[in-house]
């Protein structure tokens, strides 16, 4: 019986992370052209061109989007199966993880792990992941994503998460917006034009609904994908941004003119989770990852 390649699968893996020869020959310390050659083999032994060119770039065949979450699977099992026994040592550990979060936690929460990282682990990558179309479960599921971070919500039966901290809802408007001249009240929030933040593109959330609730509604003029854009675009003219109150310090830090004011009507508390899959639960460098991110969460509330 002839068994196959395993550094065939590796080399898979690879490659379909990437989406690139050079990217994964780097990451397996091969010459590109090594790389290359290691492709021609993988393509021979599966019968497929697995990575075709589009433009400048590689893009993954039907096949072997079908094939990703397998060779994953199959090269993590494989890992752990000849690492078990052995101690984590986090200063030679060489891997990059991928964790997908929104503003709410990159901005006041990504530079501490970071720096954590660096310290303990100086070898390790962190690679924040985009939105995407995908459900964050599939993500996980299939080793795309190491870590998803944002508002608790069920993710399935598969999927372990873990509690990192609560945050409200404030506003921020320029110092001398008009907003500032007379109590502010539901009806003279709602009023303003205003900012949503979603890197979805979505207009509508908790605001909304508590707005209805009052038989009132706000008029959302302008969607961006960070908080950041959406900062700026308050330096002039009369919108809003409401935004997490944890947040706050970072903004002031920043040294724009901008003022903060309480929301004028009651909004449940937004709960941020991180989630992973069962099947890394017990990897020791997953492990180590979710405890310095949990740690600097709370170590560092706002």
């Amino acid at each position: 019986m002839q068994f196959p390649d395993m550094n065939l699968l590796v080399a898979l893996d690879a490659l379909l992370d990437e989406g690139s020869v050079v990217g994964a020959a780097r990451r397996m310390n091969l010459s590109p052209a090594a790389m290359s050659r290691t492709l021609t083999r993988i393509r021979q032994a599966v019968g497929d061109p697995i990575l075709v060119r589009a433009g400048r770039g590689l893009v993954p065949t039907p096949k072997a989007i079908a094939l990703r979450s397998q060779v994953r699977q199959v090269v993590e099992q494989a890992n752990q199966l000849f690492t078990a026994n052995d101690d984590l040592d986090l200063t030679t550990l060489e891997r990059t993880f991928n964790v997908r979060a929104n503003d709410v936690f990159i901005t006041p929460y990504c530079p501490p792990l970071f720096e954590a990282m660096r310290q303990q682990a100086p070898r390790t990558v962190l690679r924040l992941m985009p939105e995407a179309e995908d459900d964050e479960d599939d993500a996980l599921r299939d080793g795309r994503l190491d870590l998803y971070v944002g508002a608790t919500r069920d993710l399935g039966p598969e999927i372990k998460v873990q509690g990192l901290f609560s945050t409200s809802f404030v506003c921020l408007a320029r110092n001398d917006h008009p907003i500032f001249d007379d109590e502010i009240t539901p009806e003279r929030f709602a009023s303003f034009e205003q900012i949503s933040v979603s890197r979805r593109g979505r207009a509508r959330g908790p605001i909304d609904d508590a707005l209805a609730a009052q038989a009132l509604q706000r008029r959302v003029a302008l969607i961006t994908p960070s908080v950041h854009c959406a900062m700026f675009a308050l330096l002039d003219g009369s919108l809003l941004l409401p935004l997490p109150e944890h947040m706050q310090s970072c903004v002031a830090r920043l040294g724009l003119p901008l003022r903060s004011f309480r929301i004028p009507f009651a909004l449940e508390p937004v709960k941020v989770m991180q989630a992973w899959h069962a099947r890394v639960d017990n990897d020791p460098a997953h492990r180590w990852l979710r405890q310095i991110l949990k740690a600097c969460c709370s170590r560092h509330q706002i």
